[in-house]
């Protein structure tokens, strides 16, 4: 059994410094703050729309966007109970990944006769959002910059160049790095291969995005409704067939609903034990001088994770700031999203160490935001999609760290299946199929925490996976990230 670079001692002091003075809330809706939109008070009088959306993330907001692209006629309500990207679409890294599955191992053990074309569409996908971008004049810092997946150990730095020379390796046009090429283009010591993915990965500032996708909405015509929480969803027998939607003011009715609650309790009973809820931890640096950035180097801006399990992700921000987060990712039991469960110095203390390990030329830069975000994760790792009422509620969730992309694609099925529109995406097994639900509590704790184990332990054994892992591969429900 090896020892991870990552396990390699950092002064406590060092650490202490990096932290000492940073903010506890997200970076992108602090820096965003001044052009966050304003839709003024909640909904307080009934009325009736023809679409009425739950949830003002990413999935809301693109779907809210392309029903009225597709109709402008159509009367849309988007209801949220916060604000705008309050949640995980202003609080992850601003990755927006191709991949549709989690990645090629995923989606191929789990659709290989349709993973050419579901790459396709998710490389499709990111074009679309990039080309909406441009057309409405989002200013979100957009960059098609790709991922770059680093080796820190010699058995990631193997299975690169395993993957380089399979049949696969030209899918996506990899450039494949070796540890002085690598520390050529990002210089770090722990770094051993890499191979950039120059095609899937784009980075964003993901508060901006949200609020130019609200601001477009409302140009729209988009009935936009703030601090709005959507409390019960049930049939209105009284209406013709319309359904009802109870807030804590008034209600709406709606002919047709989106439900774009990521994270949040489903308001459908029966998938409320399909996803649960795993925190991840971010933190922002403050911006980088001349001279750390020639030291530094990554001129080319990649998105960056590393190849283990409990793997790190990290990018440069627009303004020249360091992005770390990952590795850690936190399930508490009861499924409950609560802000206590945001605070947690313990991992905030690992992110700096594991920071100074893989920069230590770094050492006296400080972080000047922390925070922490619910990821919706299902027991398959990407989306899934249900229907009900008769197909006049649309639902989608799962997106397991990788909705920044796949949302828009979320809301193009929900907008297709809502229509009757039996598109190429919605004839996709990937859509028609559900994951298995998690198990109750106390078992989802204990299957979730032997799962967390083992995967640690998998790192630090040349990435051998134990029976617990093999077994759940078996079944359907391993994790390989």
């Amino acid at each position: 059994m090896s020892e991870l670079v990552f396990d390699a001692p950092v002064a406590g002091a060092a650490v202490k410094q990096a932290l000492a003075g940073s903010v506890f809330r997200p970076y992108w809706l602090d820096d965003a703050a001044r052009s966050a939109p304003s839709f003024g008070p909640g909904l307080r009088y009934p009325d009736k729309y023809d679409l009425a959306i739950v949830g003002g993330g990413f999935t809301g907001l693109w779907s809210a966007l392309l029903a009225k692209q597709r109709d402008p006629g159509l009367k849309v309500a988007l209801l949220e109970a916060q604000t705008v990207g309050w949640s995980a679409s202003g609080r992850n890294g601003g990755f927006v990944e191709a991949s549709l599955t989690h990645g090629r191992d995923n989606g191929m053990a789990r659709w290989p006769e349709e993973y050419g074309e579901l790459e396709r569409l998710g490389l499709a996908n990111l074009d679309q959002i990039e080309q909406a971008v441009a057309d409405l004049g989002i200013d979100c810092e957009f960059e098609r910059t790709g991922a770059l997946t680093v080796a820190t150990e010699p058995y990631q730095a193997e299975q690169l160049l395993t993957d380089r020379d399979g049949s696969a390796a030209g899918e996506a046009d990899p450039v494949y790095f070796d540890g002085p090429q690598l520390r050529a283009e990002i210089n770090s010591p722990t770094y051993l291969a890499g191979v950039w993915d120059r095609r899937g990965n784009a980075l964003v500032h993901p508060a901006k995005l949200a609020f130019g996708l609200a601001s477009a909405c409302a140009e729209a015509g988009v009935d936009l409704f703030e601090h709005t929480a959507v409390r019960h969803l049930a049939r209105d027998r009284a209406s013709g067939g319309r359904l009802r939607l109870a807030t804590d003011r008034a209600f709406v009715q709606a002919d047709r609903v989106v439900l774009a609650t990521n994270v949040f309790p489903s308001l459908l009973a029966r998938y409320r034990l399909h996803t649960v809820p795993v925190y991840d931890y971010v933190l922002v640096s403050e911006p980088l001088t001349a001279g750390q950035r020639e030291q530094l180097g990554w001129r080319g801006r990649q998105g960056v994770s590393d190849a283990a399990n409990q793997f790190h992700y990290y990018r440069l921000t627009g303004d020249g700031r360091i992005l770390w987060g990952g590795y850690d990712a936190v399930y508490f039991p009861g499924r409950r999203v609560l802000p206590r469960h945001e605070v947690r110095p313990q991992t905030w203390a690992k992110l700096a160490r594991h920071f100074l390990i893989t920069f230590p030329y770094l050492e006296g830069l400080r972080f000047t935001h922390r925070w922490a975000g619910a990821i919706d994760t299902c027991s398959r790792f990407n989306a899934f999609f249900a229907t009900a009422y008769s197909d006049q509620v649309a639902y989608a969730a799962g997106f397991t760290g990788l909705g920044v992309g796949a949302s828009r694609f979320a809301a193009q099925v929900m907008v297709d299946r809502l229509n009757g529109v039996h598109s190429p995406i919605t004839r996709l097994r990937m859509v028609r199929e559900k994951p298995l639900p998690f198990p109750p509590e106390p078992f989802a704790t204990l299957g979730i925490e032997a799962t967390r184990w083992s995967l640690n332990r998998a790192d630090h054994n040349q990435g051998r996976r134990n029976l617990w892992l093999r077994t759940l591969d078996a079944v359907g429900l391993g994790f390989d990230s």
